[in-house]
């Protein structure tokens, strides 16, 4: 008895699945689609697929459907038309059905996976070949390549030889079904072995039929209906020459066009690998070989369309101007590739388009997250049934030209499992000095995307590989000010929300409090996707208003929107001007941290309790940041006594050290300085002043080392209205970068050694701080006298 396991099943209508055959699918039944989505959601994406045995029944019953099926793997999905899924489908093994299960949403099944027999059978590889040579001559008449059958050739296990010939015969579903049934490979061979030298028979006796007609210059219904197909065949063909024959294609491309083409002339409409050749050279013929938009190379243009879009990002406008500028000087020249890494919601998707307004080019868009499999990226090779281009060709074939600016969006979300890894896929995609002939596995051309303008959105670095961040030019697009913000909604979200609204751009306006009513209490995020809801909120609110007084919008009526209005359309503040305890507290610090959706205010508490020496650290915290308790206790030990705090206070008491949001995973040195403040705190009973923020990694000798995400941390502090700012003197330099208007509300001090961030946070004089200091400078003097 072979594995019981129970599979979300899809009951198939004339169309049998065998192992070890790639195919597409249409799912667009209802229950079908349910259970597609229930295997979807599946860490092993597995499907059970039997075949009805009347295609027109739409609620089948176990009755209704054969009892051998194949499990499947779901290699990839998409959306179409009319709620229905594109699926592509890996057949892996055979099972027998044993009870379908209806559970009034979708179909499941428990099933028996069948093992098959005689694999290894010295009979059965012998056949195999047999079977192989007969299927040539079969293929002659299907007009199936040579080049398949030498992959029949080399493919060891005659049970896969078997099923994937059985896949391509045009023979009853009945007949099909049968050599499903047969586990026993031997004879499974047998029956193939005898349908294909019955299918042989017939198309020799067809073949004989019409040269004997021929002969007698007669013709018949059949004979016709094979004429006007014929006909229609030879204008698609027709077709395609005069396209290829119109269209500016390389050389090496025209060569193959060209061949492909006669091959299709000596090929029966009705072949199978007929379809592939046609489609491969449509989609030859589809792509933009030499086709380029002209490139605007008028700065003073670019730069106005760049402001007109988007407020600030100096530095990316200006690495585009600079593009600009050396293409007019040098002429033609590799485009650059950036990535743009920031936030979510401070405008790195919409900059793209930006960007090819203002260089003249054609814009496309791919979404790179979630993307696990390579040949998304390579397409599969043309051998496979329903074979695509890779998303990259697919892209070009959208954008027209071979310039384009191309969104490679999310890079940092790419996933890599047993399919392959597409981040190494995309190196090549990404390499200035291997683009220019990029390998399509369906093109199997090279093709050349030096010219294309790369532009790839991350909101973190530390996962992408790191050859692949090696091959882009990083710009980070930091979180936004309060001023940006409130520039930002004025100068683009109000009008945006107006319009979406059926309003005029100026019909409803706000007052400058009643925007920085929204931006400080309403929202709390380093972009600006959250304000222009709101935003987004009380517009739609005037606009009912106007519907429900019939008020007649040509008459372009204003509204004033005030910090009243706000507080009746949004209801109570979400957050207050500063959420943080405002009074000075005991074992209570607070860090400053960056994070992927911008820089955030961190509470670090500390609680000491009798006990025998144990340390307790919760909150989810990571390995670096427990290394940082560990850094932060070894350093209180040493300055036990200036501090006075009892020397063996680390024997007799426990310490619990806790990060509130404990759902949270939070990692990082940069909490040293903190973390080293609080327990300070705790031990000493004086509490640390609320005003104070710091960020710093620790040592056990107490130097604050550097660290990362300066511009984004004091923008939180300045968004939590913290105005006191601890730092690492060696991330001085990097101040250059914080808008001067935050630099102004803030009071930053620059530290060393971790001497100096305990008098400036603790809210005590020097006296009381470092007694024990004192204590012992008082015994010297005493010894002294």
């Amino acid at each position: 008895m072979g594995e019981k396991r129970v599979f979300p099943t899809i009951p198939l209508r004339d169309i049998i699945a065998f192992p070890h055959i790639v195919m597409p699918l249409i799912v667009g039944r209802p229950k079908s689609v349910r259970a597609l989505d229930e295997a979807l959601a599946t860490d092993e994406k597995l499907l059970f697929l039997p075949t009805q045995k009347n295609p027109r029944i739409n609620e089948p019953r176990q009755e209704d459907i054969y009892e051998i099926g194949t499990i499947c793997k779901i290699k990839g999905h998409q959306r179409v038309p009319n709620e229905n899924r594109k699926i592509i489908i890996e057949g892996l093994y055979r099972a027998r059905m044993i009870r379908l299960i209806d559970n009034g949403d979708f179909l499941s099944a428990e099933v028996e996976i069948l093992e098959e027999i005689n694999q290894s059978h010295p009979e059965a590889k012998a056949m195999s070949r047999e079977v192989i040579d007969l299927f040539r001559n079969l293929a002659k008449y299907m007009r199936i390549s040579s080049e398949y059958i030498d992959i029949l050739y080399n493919i060891k296990n005659p049970g896969e030889v078997c099923d994937v010939i059985s896949a391509q015969l045009s023979i009853p579903i009945e007949k099909k079904q049968a050599l499903l049934d047969e586990v026993d490979v031997l004879k499974r061979l047998k029956i193939l072995k005898s349908i294909i030298e019955e299918e042989l028979s017939q198309f020799e006796s067809e073949k004989k039929a019409r040269v004997r007609a021929r002969g007698r210059g007669e013709s018949s219904g059949i004979i016709g209906q094979g004429d006007f197909i014929q006909d229609e065949w030879r204008e698609e063909i027709e077709e395609l020459e005069r396209r290829a024959e119109e269209k500016d294609l390389p050389e090496r491309v025209r060569e193959v066009v060209l061949k492909e083409i006669k091959k299709l002339k000596l090929m029966t409409p009705l072949a199978a690998e007929a379809t592939v050749v046609r489609n491969y050279v449509d989609w030859l013929l589809s792509l933009p070989w030499t086709e380029r938009s002209e490139d605007k190379l008028d700065l003073k243009e670019a730069k106005k369309i760049l402001d007109e879009d988007h407020w600030g990002l100096e530095k990316v406008k200006e690495r585009i101007i600079e593009y600009l500028a050396v293409r007019k000087l040098a002429g033609p020249s590799k485009a650059p590739i950036l990535c743009f890494v920031g936030p979510p919601g401070v405008g790195k998707t919409s900059l793209g388009k930006s960007i090819a307004r203002a260089t003249g080019r054609k814009f496309v868009r791919l979404s790179l997250g979630g993307v696990r499999d390579e040949a998304e990226i390579r397409g599969h090779r043309r051998t496979y049934i329903g074979a695509l281009p890779g998303r990259i060709i697919q892209m070009m074939r959208k954008a027209g030209t071979k310039n384009p600016v191309f969104l490679l969006d999310e890079v940092d979300k790419l996933c890599a499992d047993f399919r392959g890894d597409p981040a190494a896929a995309l190196l090549e995609v990404l390499d200035p000095e291997q683009n220019h002939s990029f390998l399509d596995h369906y093109i199997d051309i090279e093709y050349d995307l030096s010219e294309v303008f790369f532009i790839c959105t991350a909101n973190v670095t530390y996962s992408i590989p790191a050859p692949l961040l090696d091959r882009m030019e990083v710009i980070r697009i930091p979180g936004y000010t309060e001023h940006e913000k409130y520039e930002i909604a004025r100068r683009f979200l109000i009008p945006k929300q107006a319009k979406n609204s059926g309003l005029n751009e100026d019909t409803v306006n706000f007052t400058k409090e009643a925007l920085y009513k929204i931006i400080r209490e309403y929202t709390r995020e380093a972009g600006v996707r959250n304000l222009e809801r709101e935003i987004g909120n009380v517009i739609r609110k005037v606009s009912k208003k106007i519907v429900e007084q019939n008020i007649d919008i040509k008459s372009n009526p204003k509204f004033t929107i005030n910090v009243k209005d706000v507080l009746k359309f949004l209801g109570p503040p979400k957050f207050k001007p500063s959420d943080v305890d405002s009074k000075p507290l005991v074992g209570v610090a607070r860090g400053l941290a960056w994070t992927e959706f911008g820089g955030d205010v961190l509470m670090i508490e500390v609680s000491i309790l009798p006990g025998s020496g144990r340390l307790t650290i919760t909150g989810k915290l990571g390995d670096v940041m427990q290394e940082s308790v560990k850094a932060a206790i070894s350093y209180v030990r040493s300055r036990a006594r200036e501090l006075g705090i009892d020397p063996d206070f680390y024997s007799k008491t426990d310490i619990h050290v806790h990060v509130p949001e404990g759902a949270v995973p939070k990692d990082g040195p940069s909490a040293g300085i903190t973390i080293a403040t609080a327990i300070i705190s705790a031990l000493t009973k004086i509490p640390v002043r609320a005003d104070v923020s710091m960020t710093g990694e620790i040592t056990l000798r107490g130097r604050v080392l550097p660290i990362g995400g300066i511009k984004e941390k004091l923008l939180a502090a300045h968004r939590y209205n913290i105005k006191n700012v601890i730092i690492p003197k060696e991330n001085e330099k990097d101040l250059e970068d914080v808008p001067k208007e935050i630099l102004k509300d803030l009071n930053i001090k620059l530290v060393e050694h971790m001497d100096e961030v305990v008098e400036l946070s603790l809210d005590a004089p020097k006296e009381k701080i470092w007694k024990g200091r004192l204590a012992e400078q008082d015994e010297g003097t005493a010894v002294l006298h």
